[in-house]
Formats: structure tokens, C-alpha cells, sequence
């Protein structure tokens, strides 16, 4: 039988509504070793959180998250705030004794993940960090392909993460255009996601070269704080973080790699694109086609062509506990299949996938980026100790 695990969740809009929808779908889908029970939901605005605790399926609401971290009731404190809360909450729920999952990226800067790294090793606690695009049946099976030898000896992995959401001059400044709050801007919002990706199918990088532009300098003000999708006031402000990124990367195995990652992508909305070319084959994989994989093979010859894999049959990971072959899964199930993946990994006490030591090396990258987009020279990813 099921355990019960109590779940308390900070913050309550786009990544909250995602994480509660995972948490009350996880155990309907797959046996899970342990059943989430949503205890509470937090948020600064006490008619808002409430309003999602009720919608949501929450059983109570806190307005402090230092009052939920320190509850008795809770075993797994779910961090999807604004960056800039991300490493005080985390220590915290830490020091606590407290299961952490925390949203994408890590931290603000280097100095803050490692400080997170330490508590919650010291502490003892298993932790995860949201970088849910692993969970996706097709990226998962890309991993087994490459771990079993598919495409032989990696030479180049090449990325792309291309949104169009703030194009429009006028498009009010939200929390994610301030330096202050998100700490960076397509880098951490963005590229974060493939460069997470990188480290997964390609190994560890060593060196980058990166340029970023701030396309629109000034926008106004939006007339309520809160997410993605605000009305612009007559006031201005500065934007204070980039609006896209290009950048070269070494591997340590040898491979290059180059990374691109825009908010003014005209005409792409979620459009996360990988190819990897190796020894023996290459693949590429298209977040906005999420259940296919596409893989050529080195020994075809003459027949030799991209072929596409579709990974909705029971045999690719994950996909045993939902439809038949051809029923197709959304950007949500990503978000169930991380929350089995946590619990699972919970109960036969095995650090989860990605960890807060997976962040951490993403983070370093993260850095070594910005640090060449300041001074236009390459710059060594800090082999960070975990």
C-alpha cells in the first residue's frame, strides 16, 4: 500500500497551476510508492492563493512561506516562485528537513547554488530541480539511444529555444525582464532548458562564448505585478536583462556545440530544437513535436535518411501508464511524469533527476556565459565540486 507524503507548494500562477495538476494526476496514472496529499498552497496574496487552493484542490492556503516551510505536516515543499526567492526558500524548507523540488533555473548566480548545495547536503534531503523537459518520453529515449551506443562518438550538439512573447514594444515589463527579480533573461528563462539538455545526451562543458542583446531597451510599466500576460500603464521602465543569447561551446568529451536562445522569435512560440551528429548517427528532437524522435543511422548507404521515431508506445519510458500507441502526451504530462519520477525515487531513497547537482553545473554554464557576453572573451566553466 501507499504511503502518504504531505505537499506544500510556494507560489500559485503558470508553473503552480502546472505543479498541482502533476501532483493530483501522478497518482491516478502511475503506481506511485508514495501518494501526494496537497496539504497547502502559498502565495503573498491572500484572496489570490486562496481563489487557487480551492481551484487547484489544495487543502488549506499560507500567505508566508516561512510559516509553510517550518510546518509539521509538510514533507515536500514545492518552490515555483520568481528566481530571486529561490535559494532563501530552498535553504530554508532545507533546514527544515523538508524534500525539495524547485522550478528552473537554479538560482541567480553560482554563489547562490552552491549555497543551496550545501544545505541540502548537509541536511540530508532528496531534491529536484524542475527541468522537466528530461521527463518527456522521446527526450528520455534519446538518452538510452546515445547511453547505448546509437550514434557513436558525439562531435556536435546544436540548440535552439526560439519565443516571440515580448516582440511587441509595448509589451508591459514584467518580473522577467528585471535583472533584480529573474537575475537573467533568455539565458536563465531559455536557454537554461538546452543547455540542461546538453549536459543530459552530450556530458559536461568546458569552455563558452557568448554574445546577448537587449533588442527594446524600455517598456512600460505593467499596471499589476504578476506573470506573463500583464496590462502595459503609461509609465516606463529600463529591462534590465538580455533579450537573447548565441553562444559556442567545448565539451569535455571533444564535441562543439552552439546554443540560441531568443523572446523575439517572430513566429515561434515554444520552439526548443536539438541536433546531435556523432560517429555513427545523428538525431534531432523538436520540443513542439514533443512524441517524435527523429534518428538517422551511419550503416543505412544508400538508404541512409532521417526516420522518425514516434514514442507513444509502452516500451518508452513513461509511457506504460498512459495511452495506447499513437494517443499522444502534452507539455503537462512532462510535469506528471516529474512528480512520479520524485516520489518514486523519494521512497527507495535515490537522489531524483535532475538534481539541485545537475542546476548546479547548469548554473556554472549559465555564468561562464554572461561572463564572456561582458567581456566578448571565451571563458572555462568552474568544474564545480558536488
Amino acid at each position: 500500500m501507499s504511503k502518504l507524503i504531505n505537499v506544500g507548494m510556494i507560489g500559485y500562477k503558470f508553473m503552480g497551476k502546472a505543479h498541482s495538476n502533476a501532483f493530483r494526476q501522478a497518482p491516478f496514472f502511475f503506481d506511485t510508492p508514495l501518494t501526494p496529499v496537497m496539504k497547502a498552497i502559498c502565495g503573498r496574496n491572500e484572496e489570490g492563493v486562496k481563489e487557487a487552493a480551492e481551484k487547484y484542490g489544495w487543502e488549506g492556503y499560507e500567505t508566508s512561506w516561512e510559516k509553510l516551510v517550518k510546518r509539521d505536516d509538510i514533507d515536500l515543499v514545492d518552490i515555483n516562485t520568481p528566481n530571486s526567492s529561490h535559494a532563501e526558500i530552498a535553504i530554508a524548507a532545507a533546514e527544515n528537513g523538508k524534500h525539495i523540488l524547485l522550478e528552473k533555473p537554479m538560482a541567480m548566480n553560482l554563489s547562490e547554488a552552491k549555497e543551496m548545495v550545501k544545505a541540502v547536503k548537509k541536511a540530508g534531503v532528496k531534491h529536484m530541480i524542475g527541468f522537466n523537459y528530461r521527463k518527456f518520453p522521446a527526450l528520455a529515449f534519446a538518452k538510452k539511444m546515445i547511453e547505448d551506443g546509437k550514434i557513436g562518438r558525439i562531435f556536435h550538439f546544436r540548440a535552439v529555444y526560439l519565443q516571440d512573447w515580448i516582440v511587441d514594444p509595448d509589451f508591459p515589463l514584467v518580473w522577467r525582464m528585471d535583472k533584480k527579480i529573474a537575475g537573467g533573461g533568455a539565458i536563465g528563462d531559455l536557454a537554461a532548458h538546452i543547455i540542461d539538455m546538453a549536459l543530459y545526451l552530450a556530458g559536461d562543458i568546458s569552455s563558452v562564448s557568448a554574445v546577448t542583446e537587449t533588442f527594446i531597451k524600455e517598456r512600460p510599466l505593467p499596471e499589476a505585478s504578476g506573470g506573463l500576460s500583464e496590462s502595459a500603464g503609461k509609465e516606463k521602465g529600463e529591462v534590465t536583462v538580455d533579450d537573447a543569447i548565441i553562444s559556442l561551446a567545448k565539451f569535455d568529451n571533444g564535441a562543439l556545440g552552439t546554443f540560441e536562445a531568443t523572446r523575439f522569435g517572430l513566429g515561434h512560440k515554444n520552439y526548443a530544437v536539438i541536433e546531435i551528429n556523432g560517429s555513427e548517427g545523428s538525431m534531432r528532437y523538436n520540443i513542439e513535436r514533443m512524441n517524435e524522435l527523429e534518428y538517422l543511422s551511419g550503416e543505412d548507404g544508400d538508404e541512409q535518411g532521417f526516420k522518425t521515431i514516434l514514442t507513444t508506445d509502452a516500451t518508452h519510458p513513461y509511457m506504460a501508464a498512459w495511452w495506447p500507441p499513437g494517443h499522444m502526451l502534452g507539455w503537462e504530462h512532462s510535469h506528471v511524469n516529474q512528480v512520479y519520477h520524485l516520489l518514486d525515487s523519494i521512497a527507495a531513497n535515490r537522489s531524483p533527476e535532475p538534481d539541485f547537482f545537475d542546476g548546479l553545473k547548469n548554473q556554472a554554464v549559465m555564468e561562464a556565459m554572461s561572463q564572456s557576453a561582458q567581456d566578448g572573451r571565451w571563458h572555462d566553466v568552474e568544474k564545480v565540486e558536488i
